[in-house]
C-alpha cells in the first residue's frame, strides 16, 4: 500500500504523514533553560523555575518528569529569630514610587524579555533612562540569568559613562543575584525594585517591549539567528534615534539631545 491509498485510508490527507510535531523540538529548549537555571540556583523547585523563565509551572513541571531533571536537595534551614519575622532588605523596595525624574540619568530602569525563534529563546535585556526614555544598554543572551542583566548594565554605564542615582527593575533572581547587587552598588546605585505582583511599577519598560516586538516584526522570516540579532539591534536603534516617541513629541536621543542644548552649562 502506498502513502496515498494509506492516508485515504486513514482519513488524513497525505501531508500528514510527512507532519512533524514541534512539542519534541520546543520540550528540548525549555529543558536547556531549566538546566541553565538551575545553574545559578541549584535548588529551585519547578515552581520557582517558571517563575524565573516566566513560563506556565505545569509546563516547567511536564518537562522535568519528561527528562528526568531535579533539583539539589535543600540545605537545612536554620531557626528564625523572632525579630527578623516579616523583615525584608530595604534595597529591594521601590525607592522611585513617588519620584519623577526631572533630567537624564536619575532614574534608570531594566527589565528583560524573550522572543522565540526557531523553537530556540533569545533573551534581550534592556536599560532606559526614565527621563529621556532612551535604551542606553543592551544584552543578549540564549539563556535567562545574572551574566544578561549584568552584561545590559556594564554596557549602559559603558555607553554613557555616567552612573544613575536608582536602578530600578522587577523582582527576580537576576536582580538579587550577589555579583549584580555588589557591582551597582559599587557604581554608588541606590537598587530600587517592583513589589511582588505588581508589574506596573515598572511599566516603562514592559510598554517599550510592547512597542519593540511589534516594529521587529515577524522572526519566522530570518534563517539564521544572526540575522535576528543583527534586526533587533537596528530596531534598538531605530527606537532611539528615529521613532517618535508618543510623550516626547520626538526621538529619545533627541529628545536627550535637545536637553543638553538648553542645558549645556549644567550637563
Amino acid at each position: 500500500m502506498n502513502k496515498t491509498e494509506l492516508a485515504k485510508q486513514m482519513g488524513i490527507s497525505r501531508g500528514m504523514l510527512y507532519y512533524k510535531h514541534k512539542r519534541p523540538a520546543i520540550d528540548e529548549e525549555v529543558k536547556k533553560q531549566i538546566e541553565s537555571v538551575l545553574t545559578d540556583h541549584p535548588s529551585y523547585g519547578h515552581k520557582r523555575i517558571a517563575l524565573d523563565l516566566r513560563l506556565n509551572k505545569k509546563r516547567i513541571l511536564r518537562v522535568m518528569k519528561k527528562f528526568g531533571i531535579k533539583p539539589y536537595r535543600r540545605r537545612v534551614k536554620k531557626p528564625r529569630k523572632q525579630e527578623d519575622e516579616g523583615k525584608a532588605p530595604s534595597d529591594f523596595t521601590n525607592l522611585i514610587e513617588l519620584i519623577c525624574p526631572l533630567v537624564p540619568h536619575m532614574i534608570w530602569v531594566s527589565d528583560f524579555t524573550y522572543i522565540k525563534f526557531q523553537d530556540k529563546f533569545i533573551y534581550l535585556a534592556t536599560i532606559m533612562d526614565l527621563y529621556t526614555r532612551e535604551i542606553l544598554g543592551w544584552n543578549i543572551s540564549r539563556y535567562h540569568n545574572k551574566d544578561l542583566v549584568l552584561g545590559a548594565l556594564l554596557d549602559a554605564l559603558k555607553h554613557t559613562g555616567k552612573q544613575p542615582q536608582y536602578l530600578h527593575s522587577d523582582q527576580g533572581s537576576e536582580y538579587e543575584s550577589q555579583e549584580y547587587v555588589v557591582y551597582a552598588k559599587g557604581q554608588g546605585i541606590k537598587i530600587s525594585m517592583s513589589r511582588k505582583g505588581h508589574p506596573w511599577e515598572n511599566g516603562f519598560q514592559e510598554s517599550f517591549y510592547s512597542g519593540f516586538k511589534l516594529d521587529l516584526g515577524t522572526v519566522s522570516r530570518f534563517e539564521e539567528v544572526g540575522e535576528l540579532i543583527e534586526e533587533i539591534h537596528q530596531t534598538l536603534y531605530d527606537y532611539n534615534h528615529k521613532r517618535i516617541h508618543s510623550s516626547l513629541k520626538m526621538s529619545p536621543v533627541q529628545f536627550r539631545r535637545l536637553y543638553e542644548e538648553r542645558f549645556r552649562h549644567i550637563v
